[in-house]
């Protein structure tokens, strides 16, 4: 087996032990969820497929059966999660999120994401979701916006299927070389 590159004494201690479980995948689908709806505060949302990857994929095989289930159960989750984020900021409101200890955005770059989303249009939910420190930052603009529920939903899995295929690869390319 290959030595993995990420360090799992970054993951709390109790999430390894149910990653390792017979639950795996349903604790796993649990965390997307969290991660899509950007309530996932635990640890890095780019550590997640990597970790899951070490304790219940296949570290040696990109293409294995296991890796496959893996970044299935993200994309089905982020995408549930973001898609109720979406649903939250459609029926709430700016002001409503703002107010919310749980929303983590300022006001500022709240406003930075309406003017990306406002230039670029619906695509930018896809392009954010696929890139490292903007994941699911374009949902909140998205449900503000007259997007309809279906296409957010397929920008938001294609964008999270894109980030999670090329993290695990990367994750997997990059424990061969070390």
């Amino acid at each position: 087996m290959v030595t993995p590159v990420l360090q799992l004494q970054e993951m709390p201690a109790e999430l390894q032990a149910l990653l390792e479980s017979e639950y795996a995948f349903l604790v796993l689908l649990g965390i997307f969820v969290l991660e899509g709806a950007m309530l996932m505060y635990v640890m890095p949302s780019e550590l997640i497929v990597p970790g899951a990857i070490v304790l219940i994929g296949d570290t040696s095989s990109f293409l294995s059966p296991q890796n496959f289930a893996i970044i299935s159960v993200a994309v089905v989750g982020a995408t549930i999660g973001q898609y109720a984020l979406f649903k939250v900021a459609r029926r709430g409101g700016r002001e409503y999120l703002l107010e919310k200890r749980w929303f983590r955005i300022s006001e500022e770059k709240l406003d930075r994401f309406d003017g990306w989303f406002d230039r670029w249009g619906p695509i930018v939910v896809l392009l954010s979701n696929t890139m490292l420190f903007t994941r699911g930052m374009l949902t909140v603009p998205a449900g503000f916006s007259e997007l309809s529920d279906r296409k957010f939903v397929a920008y938001s899995a294609l964008g999270t299927l894109s980030f999670e295929v090329i993290l695990a690869g990367l994750f997997v390319f990059l424990g061969r070389l070390l």
